[in-house]
């Protein structure tokens, strides 16, 4: 399709005309709407929306868990001119409170789980509270006596512009504060559109939405880009546990999937690389290029069959893959792409297709998108990544200078991320300006890289390195279940846990310092006993543990 001067309601039209009787968005072993079912539903909320009083401009929030009433409200206030504030599920009461009103977002959508989060009072400006579900308002503080009926039409055809702000998405991030990204009807149609250069989809195409529809990486790649195409989109009931989530791809059999690299990187490390480590002669077949080749061969085709048989994408975006795990998919020939981006830029950058990467790289830029390399390093290349494009954000709501500072005078965006560009135009990403740490003699130190190597150790779950007093710490989750069940499985009988930690953490410090550079050595490793807390695309919040407090060490 091409791009040529349309709002996302217009571009989701053209779906309607093209593919009416076919399946849009539905749920997993549910009955799925269809384009018309689609079209018909949204124009009823559009008449709800405006027999409450909701214009041209006003804020409409929501608070849900994915499901196919959550695009089609997207989707009408979007039509009728309103702007969408997606809320992510797991934001605290005290989050929505302060993004509602922040907003000012005049009505919420809101589902049955997640009601609980909102309070009876203290929502400034929210007039209306209406169930996701059934959309039956709950609450009304201007007294409307209206009801949501299936079927009815708008009172008119509502003027939506390209310019238009369409969406103001609050980034949880990894740096602390949430920021309002304003984002256009041009900035999300351009990048959904665009996306196809990177991945063609087809009617025929089937979707299986694992990651929150509320994070602009899922909302464009794997919402708006399947619909504009005549996709179908499903979505879990339940938290993607392997419980929830192995039955669901075997009944739908997807042939796309977005995903973060924890995913993935849960399923080697737990399930595919014990089974090649767990004999002696399995180790040695491992440890050959062309034995281990094959081995990781047998295992792609194995994992194809576990995420339905079909399988012809899976993204990965949201942080950095791991190498090890990278290799592998590379080496199983699995259908692994994987992309780069940010809530500010509608949120593409850079990708590349299935079987056309390169290890540790992003991809070229998305066609239209212009990225260069700002200021630098004349030995190494690297420098922080700037964007320029139709996708780049109108601002952060009301920070005109915060957005200032991120957006150069000429439209330049700066990202934050350190990266260089090779000479065939794929991008790599080092890692977070802000993350990085320098060294005694001045070196850059990239956390991200020694904790790529960390993550790959026996029995960890995952790592952060933080600097402490001038020295490098890195703080590890392990899997003390495993570490249990591996002694058990020895008949070493009980065994006092915390001693087993220290003796694997002494082994993991010198793991680390023998794979790592001189000056990218660890000083100590300190076991940290809850999982890390995240964003939503499962990126360690980085902010929250710079100062780290002893109750969370063993």
């Amino acid at each position: 399709m091409k791009y040529s001067e349309k709002t996302l309601p217009k571009l989701l039209e053209e779906s309607f005309r093209k593919y009416g009787d076919r399946p849009a968005l539905g749920t997993v072993g549910k009955e799925i709407l269809t384009y018309s079912d689609l079209k018909n539903k949204i124009d009823s909320i559009v008449t709800l929306l405006e027999s409450l009083g909701i214009e041209k401009g006003n804020k409409v929030a929501i608070l849900s868990n994915n499901m196919p009433h959550w695009g089609v409200t997207y989707f009408a206030i979007l039509t009728l001119g309103a702007v969408a504030v997606p809320l992510l599920p797991d934001f605290s009461t005290n989050e929505i409170v302060n993004i509602l009103n922040h907003s000012e977002s005049k009505a919420i959508f809101v589902s049955k789980n997640l009601l609980p989060k909102l309070p009876g009072t203290g929502m400034e400006f929210i007039n209306q509270v209406i169930s996701i579900e059934d959309f039956q308002i709950l609450r009304d503080s201007e007294g409307h006596n209206v009801k949501y009926e299936e079927g009815k039409k708008p009172s008119k055809q509502h003027e939506v512009h390209e310019n238009d702000l369409a969406v103001i998405i609050y980034t949880s991030g990894t740096t602390g504060k949430s920021k309002g990204v304003m984002l256009s009807h041009r900035n999300i149609g351009f990048n959904a559109l665009q996306a196809s250069s990177v991945k063609v989809i087809k009617p025929t195409d089937k979707f299986l939405s694992v990651l929150p529809l509320s994070h602009t990486y899922e909302n464009t790649i794997g919402f708006i880009l399947p619909l504009i195409n005549g996709a179908s989109v499903y979505y879990l009931t339940k938290i993607p546990s392997p419980s929830v989530l192995l039955p669901a791809l075997q009944q739908i059999r997807p042939t796309v999937m977005l995903t973060v690299p924890l995913i993935i990187e849960k399923i080697f490390y737990s399930k595919i690389k014990p089974a090649f480590t767990k004999s002696k002669i399995m180790r040695g077949l491992h440890r050959y290029t062309l034995s281990r080749k094959i081995l990781y061969r047998a295992a792609g085709k194995k994992l194809m069959k576990t995420f339905g048989g079909y399988l012809e994408f899976f993204g990965i975006g949201g942080a950095k893959l791991n190498p090890e795990v990278e290799q592998f998919l590379i080496e199983a020939k699995f259908p692994y792409a994987v992309g780069y981006g940010l809530t500010e830029t509608a949120p593409l950058l850079a990708g590349f297709a299935p079987f056309t990467g390169k290890l540790q790289s992003t991809g070229p830029a998305l066609k239209g998108v212009e990225l260069q390399i700002h200021d630098p390093d004349p030995e190494t290349g690297e420098g922080e990544i700037w964007a320029r494009g139709p996708n780049v954000m109108m601002g952060y709501y009301k920070e005109p200078d915060l957005t200032r500072e991120v957006i150069t005078e000429d439209g330049w965006f700066r990202t934050g991320d350190l990266g260089i560009i090779d000479d065939d135009g794929y991008l790599f990403i080092r890692g977070r300006l802000k993350n990085v740490i320098i060294g005694p003699a001045g070196e850059n130190i990239y956390p991200e890289e020694i904790e790529a190597v960390i993550n790959t150790f026996e029995h960890v779950l995952e790592s952060i390195v933080v600097e402490e007093e001038g020295k490098l710490v890195a703080l590890v989750h392990f899997d003390r279940e495993e570490i249990q069940k591996k002694y058990d499985d020895l008949k070493e009988g009980l065994i006092d846990i915390e001693s087993k930690c220290a003796e694997i953490v002494e082994n993991l410090k010198n793991y680390i310092n023998e794979k790592v550079s001189r000056f990218s050595k660890v000083h100590k490793v300190v076991p940290h006993r809850e999982e890390f807390v995240k964003t939503a695309t499962k990126k360690i919040k980085r902010f929250l543990y710079t100062r780290r407090e002893s109750k969370n060490e063993l």
